[in-house]
């Protein structure tokens, strides 16, 4: 990939249009199509389109796999965090209308914090999912 001077140059272009948009999914999918699992999907093909034009050791110099790693019980425990707080504050698991002063804001609240979780858990998987068979056979 070193002689592909057009890929490095539009990827290099591209790349930062791509997290952009996957947070715009984040952050719209409340009020249309989209949310976590779409946003981190987007954000995993961005490291993935990076590790693939400009090699996986650059990739994981960006994303380390320590990281990786990390993120993904990171978002479950971000999800799971949201419905104990619902148990805490005497609601079923889950149930985000005590997560703000009022109903309508705990909902919302409780909404973007459970897809947050689920954009974590997601865009970490499939990195390593790619870290995984990408790396095969190399020592």
């Amino acid at each position: 990939m070193r002689l592909d001077v057009i890929l490095r140059v539009v990827t290099k272009f591209i790349l930062p249009f791509m997290m952009v948009f996957a947070i715009y999914v984040q952050f719209h999918g409340d009020y249309s199509a989209g949310g976590g699992f779409q946003a981190g999907v987007i954000a995993a093909a961005t490291v993935i389109l990076y590790a693939l034009i400009y090699g996986l050791t650059a990739a994981k110099r960006i994303v380390t796999a320590t990281m990786v790693e990390a993120m993904i019980p990171l978002g479950v425990l971000i999800y799971a965090g949201v419905g104990v707080v619902g148990w805490l504050t005497g609601s079923n698991f889950l149930d985000y209308s005590h997560l703000a002063h009022d109903q309508v804001h705990g909902q919302e609240w409780g909404v973007f914090l459970v897809e947050a979780g689920v954009f974590v858990t997601v865009s970490a998987t499939m990195v390593a999912i790619f870290y995984a068979f990408a790396g095969r056979g190399r020592r």
